[in-house]
């Protein structure tokens, strides 16, 4: 009900700071509603859908999830990806990851690099 209510009032990038507020809870709430559906839609043109689907899924521990948007370009599920790998002891995936899909992402190689640090 509270997606049904706030979804009207909800405007990403708007001058008017509560519409853009309320965009941000819109998203919010699609993703703990688990609407991964409607959010991998609105990822396709929303930036804010996009990150928070990507939060979701690593919530989750969806990496196969976040490795297909990896590879369909969203370097932004590519760096999701690389820390939950990371997270759950699996660095060497990790860095296979960045070779096979950022082989020149330094941002992605610098994530592994720190959780070698830890």
């Amino acid at each position: 009900m509270a997606i049904a209510l706030v979804h009207p009032r909800a405007e990403c990038f708007s001058d008017d700071p509560d519409m853009h507020d309320n965009h941000l809870w819109h998203m919010d709430l699609l993703a703990r509603a688990g609407r991964i559906p409607e959010l991998t839609k609105r990822a396709l043109t929303d930036s804010h859908a996009r990150r928070r689907l990507n939060r979701l899924l690593r919530e989750r521990g969806m990496a196969a999830a976040l490795r297909d948007r990896a590879e369909e370009g969203d370097r932004g599920a590519l760096y999701v990806l690389v820390r939950l790998l990371c997270e759950t002891g699996r660095v060497q995936e990790a860095e296979g990851a960045i070779q096979e899909i950022g082989p020149d992402d330094q941002y992605a190689r610098d994530i592994v690099a720190k959780e070698r640090r830890l």
